[in-house]
């Protein structure tokens, strides 16, 4: 079964999506009126842009798959494109063929100045921006540990995967969940905003965290149990610790993305003091006797 849409844009009938449109490309670059003033350029020009309307649409190229160029009455696309005469709008007759279906027979039409949505050659062959942006809050731990959230977006449900040490602020691209043109799909541009924490504070790759120590701990030592983001320590409380006083603990912040080394945890000790009506009546006395009432 002849396939001529495919010999328009110079492939073969097994060429990818995305060869299709390289070979696109290069041929409407070549034959743009713009640039190439020789006799018919403008004719295959459409010609070109007529294949690719059809070949980059999935259900288009699908029904021309199934029937090739029958559907141009048995001839190929370049006898039957050069069989409807100067000024006929080739945009218009595609679009009965094959059915208005999608965005790809737009109104701009091959007759136009257009040309199939990618104007003029000044403009450089842009195609329309397929974008979109959006913008989500994630959890403080997703952001320093990394991992997957979910978004629902223009009735379309998905996960996406957030990289650890992601900062407030940053986006990232959820490929093909952009809008869609003759059979291409742009990418969803998302902008992270992270969420604060109750228990952490960050800079940069950096966090820091306050952690509970009775007084016994800090005036005599002892060790502490703290849960962090990364994992449960044991942290060693030496004697005469003061109100927070801070303790450094390597690789256990965020990760620095630029140089893949992970910041430290800053822990500061917050000293809580017992109610003295919960303390042993002899114990007061002799706090009250023996306690310094000096700085």
């Amino acid at each position: 079964m002849a396939k001529s849409l495919y010999e328009t844009l110079e492939v073969s009938e097994n060429a990818s999506a995305d060869e299709i449109k390289k070979a696109y490309r290069k041929l409407a670059r070549k034959y743009h009126p713009d640039v190439n003033k020789d006799a018919g350029a403008e004719d295959k020009f459409k010609e070109i842009n007529a294949a690719y309307e059809v070949l980059s649409d999935p259900e288009k190229k699908q029904q021309y798959d199934q029937f090739g160029d029958s559907m141009f009455g048995g001839q190929n696309f370049h006898d039957f494109a050069r069989g409807q005469g100067q000024g006929v709008d080739l945009d218009e007759i595609l679009r009965q063929m094959f059915g208005a279906q999608g965005a790809g027979f737009g109104s701009s039409g091959f007759s136009q100045g257009g040309f199939g949505g990618f104007g003029g050659f000044n403009q450089g062959f842009d195609e329309p921006d397929l974008d979109t942006q959006a913008q989500i809050t994630i959890a403080f731990d997703i952001a320093v540990l990394g991992g997957k959230q979910h978004i629902s977006l223009n009735g379309d449900s998905f996960d996406i995967k957030i990289p650890e040490g992601i900062n407030d602020g940053q986006k990232i691209r959820a490929k093909g969940k952009g809008k869609s043109y003759q059979g291409q799909r742009g990418d969803l541009i998302i902008k992270i905003n992270v969420a604060p924490s109750p228990d952490y504070e960050r800079d940069g790759s950096t966090l820091t965290k306050v952690f509970d120590i009775p007084l016994k701990t800090a005036l005599f030592g002892g060790k502490v149990e703290i849960k962090t983001i990364h994992k449960t320590i044991t942290l060693k409380v030496p004697q005469n610790t003061k109100q927070y006083q801070k303790f450094r603990v390597k690789e256990l912040g965020v990760l620095d993305r630029k140089t893949s080394t992970k910041g430290d945890l800053h822990l500061k000790a917050n000293i809580v003091l017992p109610k003295v009506e919960d303390l042993d009546e002899s114990l007061q006395e002799v706090l009250k006797e023996k306690l310094p009432e000096t700085i």
